[in-house]
């Protein structure tokens, strides 16, 4: 099955050789000073990647999702943290806004942050709403006008050097569940407390920070979309945003599995190199097998979304399969490198440490395989 047109095929081209030459040469010193590459984000903006699936009207470079997908996979095949800066910023900062957004809202918010170098940010999980996000304690209370909101989200990408943010919050009860509703707020809203930057195992170059808000006071006009649809938006959000990650898992397998075989056609032990013994050779055919499999799902499921069909349970399969692709290939890649994969000297430590979020971040693989079961059962 080939997904590609010649201009995917000349996008992922035109990606590749910018993750090799500006991102890959710095993603280990990001990773080990917990930088957020400021210079990286500019630099995508200029390449037209930080719009890439939303219209020209807006700013947007006007592309498909299935040219997203190649995005976040290219960027993710040296740099992972710059990958999910990318990904965090299209899927869960900008697209609330521009799917759900009124003409009004749209006009305002999406041009400086399609086109104009501008990061966005989207406030969902909580210290006590996690996988039950429906859950949210934040609290938006009617104040004439304006919302007061008040409550705090933790995890949240981008979050220092966003200018623009989709916070969730609950509006009240309504038919005995928390009724909950999305708020468009901009940085400098007094009430709007950042937090320092998070200290992570891995996506150390990525920014991720908790947020405060204490009698912020919001404009109704600011509410996206209509009170009382936030949870319907971002369960939406969330199933375009799965893709996202499974491609960026995609190529962090991808990236792991390159370095092995160049390290195991270089490494000699015993006389020959290591690629010749079948205990290597197997692994890295396993990897090759296994990431051949994730692209058919990440890409079918990148297409299914162009086409407008239901993806629910596609994109929670590439999710899946692809966050523990990423973590069984890493450590895979740890074993093939011996003792000097231990090392930061060598990249697929940083990967391993990297790989592990996949499996949690935007739905856990327990709550991937919930949603696949509640889907297997609708088609019965």
């Amino acid at each position: 099955m080939d997904f590609f047109t010649d201009d995917h095929k000349l996008l992922r081209d035109t990606v590749r050789e910018f993750a090799i030459n500006e991102v890959a040469p710095i993603a280990s010193e990001i990773d080990e000073n917990e930088r957020f590459p400021v210079e990286t984000v500019k630099k995508m903006n200029d390449l037209g990647l930080m719009g890439i699936p939303f219209s020209p009207e807006y700013g947007g470079a006007g592309m498909d999702y299935v040219s997203y997908a190649i995005a976040v996979h290219e960027l993710a095949k040296v740099c992972v943290s710059t990958s999910i800066t990318l990904a965090a910023h299209i899927s869960l900062g900008v697209g609330p806004i521009y799917y759900f957004g009124s003409e009004e809202q749209k006009k305002k918010y999406l041009p400086p942050l399609t086109s104009g170098g501008k990061l966005a940010s989207f406030g969902l999980t909580e210290p006590n709403a996690g996988s039950d996000a429906a859950a949210t304690r934040t609290t938006a209370v009617k104040d004439g006008d304006d919302y007061i909101i008040n409550g705090s989200k933790s995890f949240i990408t981008n979050a220092g050097f966003a200018e623009t943010f989709v916070i969730l919050a609950s509006t009240g009860q309504k038919n005995g569940k928390n009724e909950l509703t999305n708020f468009i707020v901009e940085k400098d809203t007094p009430g709007l407390i950042i937090g320092p930057p998070e200290k992570k195992m891995g996506w150390r170059g990525s920014d991720t920070r908790a947020l405060t808000f204490e009698n912020m006071r919001v404009k109704s006009d600011n509410i996206l979309g209509s009170k009382g649809e936030g949870f319907k938006q971002f369960m939406k959000i969330l199933d375009s945003g799965r893709i996202s990650i499974a491609a960026l898992s995609l190529g962090l397998a991808e990236g792991v599995y390159e370095t092995s075989l160049k390290y195991a056609n270089e490494r000699k032990a015993f006389g020959k190199k290591i690629f010749e013994f079948q205990g290597i050779s197997f692994k890295l055919a396993d990897m090759a097998t296994r990431i051949e499999a994730a692209k058919l799902l990440v890409y079918n499921a990148a297409k299914m979304r162009d086409e407008g069909k239901n993806i629910i349970k596609a994109s929670a399969m590439a999710k899946l399969f692809a966050s523990e692709l990423a973590m069984w290939a890493s450590g895979e890649a740890i074993q093939i490198h011996g003792g000097y994969g231990y090392l930061k000297d060598f990249p697929v430590e940083r990967f391993y440490r990297d790989a592990k979020v996949c499996e949690i971040g935007e739905g856990t693989s327990e709550i991937q395989r919930m949603i696949i079961a509640r889907e297997m059962l609708k088609e019965l």
